[in-house]
């Protein structure tokens, strides 16, 4: 459809130009933050914490922060969300009553958590998406691209019934109320897309796919890797631009991709454009809009506020929980190489909502970013501060070195005698040499942390490997329900949960 796409394209590449056009980040935060405020003032929320009073204050950034405490999940749940949900409340934290409740994919072994999910927020995230769709019109791309088809590996979009509201997995939630010119460029559809078994869609997928013709790849990169090597398998080919070869761009996002990157060029016979996103459960962050860094841009003006708190001692404890109440910093007084860790207020009643993510900006002019790791998942057992942006880049470093593919990695603190150690279990194909990879990995930790290398030198131990077969890791989060779609094996595992995982692989070896 080369009409239709110069006419998306068209559309999309004006849009772009024009909106927040001579605005700075304050000035767009400033009224994101102004327009939520007074949509939710009348909330039971904003009653307790007196939002027209904040309103009326000169500085409301500065108001609203002094005002308002930071929540993490089970503070704002158990204190306003549940009331939303399970008493089918109106007006609690945000007007009328939340149709939707996205179940977060979480983590393999935590929970299930319940976000509340609302039109306006529904919204927000469509104008997101359509957003960094089309920020490929800066790539070089032809405008027949924008009218075909792409496929979305994501959740199913059967959801069930939770009291008033339905519940499911949120980018199922997106799929299912995506607007109607798109549904005819999405794939799987809808039958597939409802089935509410990974294996079922998977399969189905695989045996459709000769009939499409896809130009566009979204999900996260270890179960989009699944999906087209199924589709390979099934239809037996070498490449998969042997049934789609007008295959270009691929956006994803939840986990780090650079890890994934060697496999998925060993997939393809054609160059690929691959855009990172920063879509969670609770909004759409950032994406990338330049091709000559992997950062993202923050979205700065689509029912987010966003505030950035260091990511140090003095404001976390050792077990990523905040302190009191310590100083955060909007969008406009962000300082380049800093780790913060993120909180969001936005059109879905999440307020000062400390979303478990740490970012670095890395153009503080233009707002972009990385994610470097969560708040809870990082390891500091005798003080090696190992972030899990560090853990991607010593497995990417030794799995490049030793040409092999690493599709999943978790790792957990061991102690033995007192001693402290880090153990590693790595899936990839074909099983290295783990001594090797052991040295390489860090080789690599040590050159990019300081306090790894030193505690390496002292107190901390000889870290472990072990290699496993990657469908060790879709096999346990299946057996957990977390299977397809967004779930997402945590990169570093706490002592129970660890101690599960074992069990797991020592009787499937």
């Amino acid at each position: 459809m080369p009409i239709v796409g110069r006419i998306i394209k068209r559309a999309f590449s004006l849009a772009d130009r024009v909106q927040g056009l001579g605005q700075s980040a304050f000035e767009l935060q400033h009224k994101t933050l102004r327009r939520l405020l007074k949509k939710a003032e009348y909330t039971a929320f904003g009653a307790h914490y007196d939002f027209d009073g904040i309103l009326k204050k000169d500085n409301l950034i500065r108001a609203f922060q002094e005002q308002v405490p930071f929540f993490d999940y089970d503070k704002i749940y158990d204190e306003w969300w549940h009331r939303a949900l399970n008493d089918s409340e109106t007006n609690v934290t945000w007007p009328s009553q939340v149709p939707y409740f996205a179940l977060s994919s979480g983590t393999t072994g935590a929970p299930s958590k319940y976000i509340p999910m609302t039109p306006e927020m529904i919204k927000a995230i469509r104008r997101s998406s359509m957003k960094a769709f089309f920020a490929a019109t800066r790539f070089g791309l032809e405008p027949d691209f924008f009218g075909k088809q792409g496929l979305f590996v994501s959740g199913s979009t059967s959801l069930k019934q939770k009291g008033h509201a339905l519940v499911g997995d949120m980018s199922g939630i997106s799929m299912k109320s995506r607007p109607m010119w798109a549904k005819g460029l999405s794939k799987p559809g809808n039958e597939i897309q409802s089935l509410p078994d990974w294996n079922a869609r998977l399969q189905a997928i695989a045996e459709n796919a000769a009939q499409w013709d896809i130009v566009f790849l979204s999900g996260l990169p270890s179960w989009v890797q699944v999906t087209i090597e199924r589709v390979m398998e099934y239809n037996k080919l070498k490449s998969i631009h042997e049934i789609w070869p007008n295959l270009r761009v691929f956006a994803h996002g939840g986990i780090a991709f650079e890890p994934h990157r060697a496999a998925f060029d060993r997939l393809m016979t054609k160059p690929m454009i691959y855009v990172d996103t920063y879509l969670a459960s609770e909004g759409f962050i950032a994406f990338q809009n330049r091709l000559e860094t992997r950062s993202m841009a923050l979205i700065l003006n689509n029912g987010v506020f966003h505030e950035f708190i260091p990511f140090n001692e003095d404001n976390f404890d050792s077990n990523g929980q905040i302190k009191g109440n310590p100083r955060a910093y909007a969008a406009h007084e962000v300082q380049e190489g800093v780790e913060y860790a993120l909180a969001i207020s936005t059109c879905a009643g999440a307020w000062r909502y400390l979303i478990g993510d740490t970012v670095r900006f890395t153009d503080s002019r233009r707002k972009e970013l990385i994610i470097t790791g969560r708040t809870k998942h990082f390891l500091s057992v005798t003080g090696e501060h190992l972030s899990v942006d560090n853990m991607n880049q010593g497995v990417q470093f030794a799995a490049e070195t030793m040409k092999i593919d690493v599709k999943e990695f978790v790792v957990a603190p061991i102690e033995s005698n007192g001693k402290h150690a880090h153990k590693w279990y790595i899936g990839c194909e074909p099983l290295p040499d783990t001594d090797v990879f052991k040295k390489l990995l860090e080789q690599k930790i040590g050159e990019i942390n300081d306090d790894y290398a030193t505690e390496r030198t002292a107190v901390l131990q000889e870290p472990q490997v072990v290699a496993v077969p990657p469908h060790f890791f879709h096999d346990y989060m299946q057996q957990q329900g977390k299977g397809g779609g967004q779930a997402k094996f945590p990169r570093v595992m706490k002592k129970e949960a660890f101690a599960d995982w074992e069990k797991f692989v020592a009787a499937n070896r």
